[in-house]
């Protein structure tokens, strides 16, 4: 019976290592990257340039207005970041497994980021519809702010008010972003570890930020043409007749194609790059610790 005992958690420990080993990463990630996320959604809603929010927010509200709504950033990783890292790994695991122990050809581990993109997003639009209305609260008039304690009373006001259903509110473009972002953040990453190690012949530090960097760039190139779209879909107005500019999705992006070409998707590369590469580099250098802590005391 003490051999069954202590052969359990060991069995147990390998499958949930890969969801808590990326919950934490991208959980610490969140806390270095949160002000500069609560700058970016301001900066969105029309209040200025970076310097002025800046400026503004630190006169006006102090220190603590740069971590509003962390704890709905948390509860989102602890959610999307694990759900998706830890089924990518999974599937990866699963599909060297079926290669005979060989490296991945890299649409393989396309697909499995596909899907882990999918999954994760999933279980993580809750708490992402709940981090955007905490982070947006204090721009909206006094009478209309929800003034939500934490993302815990967020999620039960948003279920008392709206129903259940209405935390997946706008899921469909968060989810296909998702897919497009965790297809370029998880295959490139590891393609590039690959590279970097193998051809390249580098350390293991140099390989992590290196594979790190080229992963948030893909992920940001991956995902900007979606995000591109959901947001003229979020942001249009009717006409005089009352008419919207596009029926859905699919229509804004083949209007798009037609009008400007497939450039036009990238508008505010640059920007959209600095606001996504460094969480994902962060993520991927925080993981990486992670795994060098377990190996050193034994897990």
């Amino acid at each position: 019976m003490a051999d069954q005992k202590s052969a359990s958690p060991a069995g147990v420990w390998p499958t949930v290592k890969p969801f808590v080993n990326g919950g934490a990463s991208g959980m610490l990630a969140t806390c270095v990257i949160q002000p500069i996320d609560m700058i970016k959604v301001r900066i969105q809603l029309g209040q200025g340039s970076a310097a002025q929010v800046t400026k503004n927010m630190l006169a006006n509200e102090g220190m603590g207005a740069f971590y509003k709504g962390l704890s709905a950033g948390l509860l989102r990783q602890a959610t999307y970041t694990t759900a998706r890292l830890g089924t990518f790994k999974i599937l990866t695991n699963k599909a060297v497994a079926a290669n005979d122990g060989k490296p991945l050809p890299l649409y393989q581990k396309a697909l499995c980021g596909l899907t882990a993109g999918a999954i994760g997003a999933s279980f993580g639009s809750p708490a992402d519809l709940a981090l955007i209305r905490m982070q947006a609260d204090a721009t909206l008039p006094l009478a209309q702010r929800r003034n939500y304690k934490n993302a815990f009373h967020a999620l039960y006001r948003i279920v008392a008010d709206e129903g259940v259903l209405s935390l997946w509110k706008g899921a469909g473009p968060t989810v296909v972003r998702a897919m497009a972002l965790n297809m370029g953040m998880l295959a490139s990453y590891d393609q590039s570890v690959e590279f970097f190690r193998d051809t390249c012949g580098l350390g293991e530090g140099s390989t992590v930020v290196g594979a790190s960097a080229v992963s948030g760039f893909f992920a940001s190139a991956c995902s900007l043409p979606f995000d591109y779209v959901k947001t003229q879909i979020q942001k249009m107005q009717p006409d005089a007749d009352g008419k919207y500019p596009y029926t859905g999705s699919l229509d804004c992006a083949m209007k798009t194609l037609k009008a400007g070409g497939p450039f036009k998707f990238y508008t505010g590369f640059p920007v959209y790059c600095v606001r996504i590469a460094p969480h994902v580099m962060m993520t991927w250098i925080f993981l990486n610790q992670i795994q060098k802590f377990e190996k050193k005391i034994g897990l």
